[in-house]
């Protein structure tokens, strides 16, 4: 799956749960094209017509476009007679016969990287509790990001440098972030970035051999940080688990494994190919 199938994964999540928890019928929404001060419309949720897929909307332009200059969520009860924006696609608005737009920000690190829009076929108010719902839809939205961020930053720092490929220190890297990322895990709430992530925990480790031992998640999560050399405390504090959950975990892991050391655990993962 690629970051902009990602993307478009977590946004039409995002979408559906906007939609489920306000009872509007229409949504849509995207991110910021790389380098360009403009959201591109990428997911449609209820809406009747193509018209607004694929739309760009630059900063300071229509509802969305403000939102994305002020950072922060803009609503109007009646889109196409709003004296508060600027009017540059009613016609894609009107021609999906929508009315009251409410448009939320998505922002991570101070830095807006997308917008997601509900919207009526009506023009009537939309309450603090529609509106409450749309910033929620985008707090998830805005915690995915972060993490395929982390990803990608993990990812690039356990690449070994040619010269260094096959020397202790680039593998220490590639263990390192290995752990950090199997860590990540559990804080994502969108099963298709979930899968995404996994998939990268299992770009850094050798093809387990058929037959072989199996671990459950928390079991790799906790053996992961141990090959990485952090301790059971430590450990804990990296899951956000209570000391004795990770000695419990490590045990188990350690008796699937037939092992009877940390050590002898974090090698014999290793030889099955559920650790770098």
């Amino acid at each position: 799956m690629t970051a902009d199938a990602v993307s478009d994964v977590v946004i039409g999540g995002a979408l559906a749960r906007l939609r489920r928890a306000t009872g509007l019928p229409v949504a849509f929404g995207g991110l910021v094209e790389p380098g360009r001060p403009r959201i591109r419309i990428s997911e449609l949720s209820g809406t009747t017509t193509a018209s607004l897929h694929a739309l760009t909307v630059t900063s300071g332009s229509g509802l969305g476009g403000r939102a994305v200059a002020l950072a922060r969520p803009c609503a109007v009860t009646d889109y196409s007679r709003s004296r508060q924006i600027s009017h540059e696609y009613d016609v894609p608005v009107a021609a999906e016969g929508i009315r009251s737009v409410l448009a939320v920000p998505v922002v991570v690190r101070r830095r807006v990287r997308g917008v997601l829009y509900g919207a009526l076929r009506s023009a009537e108010p939309l309450g603090d509790r529609t509106l409450g719902a749309a910033v929620a839809a985008a707090r998830d939205v805005e915690q995915a990001l972060v993490v395929r961020d982390e990803t990608r930053g993990l990812l690039a720092a356990a690449r070994p440098e040619p010269d260094r490929a096959g020397r202790g220190a680039g593998w220490e890297q590639v263990r390192e972030a290995h752990a950090a990322l199997r860590a990540l895990v559990p804080r994502v709430t969108d099963p298709g970035l979930r899968a995404e992530l996994l998939a990268a925990c299992g770009l850094l480790t050798a093809p387990p051999r058929a037959g072989g031992v199996t671990l459950a998640p928390r079991e790799l999560d906790v053996l992961s940080w141990v090959a990485a050399g952090a301790t059971n405390t430590a450990v804990a504090e990296r899951l956000g688990l209570r000391p004795e959950t990770v000695k419990g975990y490590l045990r188990s892991a350690m008796r699937k494994l037939g092992a009877h050391t940390r050590g002898e655990a974090v090698t014999a993962a290793r030889r099955a190919g559920l650790l770098p």
